[in-house]
């Protein structure tokens, strides 16, 4: 066993299903390895179901964990990971879809209910606790007669991409002011169009008004 201490911070959806809505998570996880120039260190780790890079950000032990583990079972390699690295449920940052918010927005929610995402559900379930912080994604609610089964498991627009693309930019950021600060960041949200702006990677306040001009 590994007891690193640290945090982890886990990408929620489906294995091979990368790019559609519900798998959210799993692309802002990879933005993240990517900001953190890890991205070519992911390695698949039978003992936590899972793929895992290992790093620090900070100065502390960071796990990055992408489930291979279907959405409603995530839980299971959630749990299989805390135990091997010796992590704390409130050190556990999930990052999964929201249909409750708009494309667009997102916010970090401090533990609570896993509203009806089956994913957070799962985590909560084999960790048996709620008090792990997550970065919910805004994806939206299905138009017209479109199921949201359907509308999750569907991939994004190329208008609705662009979004995407930015929305990845401004998570990477939320994401490390909350593994810096983990309680400043208690329920905070931002959009693209509103939020913190970066000029990390070529990503600047341009970004924010063209998302502006998108949302509205």
């Amino acid at each position: 066993l590994l007891f690193l201490a640290g945090s982890i911070v886990v990408g929620l959806g489906n294995p091979g299903m990368e790019r559609t809505r519900h798998s959210v998570g799993m692309a802002v996880i990879s933005a993240l390895a990517d900001h953190l120039g890890v991205a070519n260190r992911w390695g698949g780790d039978r003992s936590v179901c899972g793929d895992v890079i290992m790093t620090e950000v900070h100065g502390s032990p960071l796990v990055l964990l992408r489930p291979r583990r279907m959405m409603n079972i995530n839980g299971v390699c959630v749990a299989k990971a805390a135990a091997k690295y010796g992590i704390k449920p409130e050190n556990i940052l999930l990052v999964h879809d929201e249909l409750d918010k708009p494309l667009g927005k997102m916010s970090i929610k401090q533990g609570g209910s896993a509203r009806g995402h089956n994913g957070v559900r799962s985590c909560v379930e084999c960790l048996q606790t709620d008090v792990m912080p997550r970065l919910r994604v805004g994806i939206g609610r299905p138009a017209g007669r479109t199921s949201v089964e359907r509308h999750v498991l569907t991939g994004f627009s190329s208008e609705e991409q662009n979004i995407v693309n930015c929305v990845l930019v401004q998570s990477v950021e939320l994401l490390l002011l909350q593994l810096e600060h983990p309680k400043a960041q208690q329920n905070s949200s931002c959009s693209p169009a509103k939020g913190r702006r970066t000029k990390r990677n070529g990503h600047g306040p341009q970004n924010s008004l063209f998302l502006e001009v998108l949302l509205k």
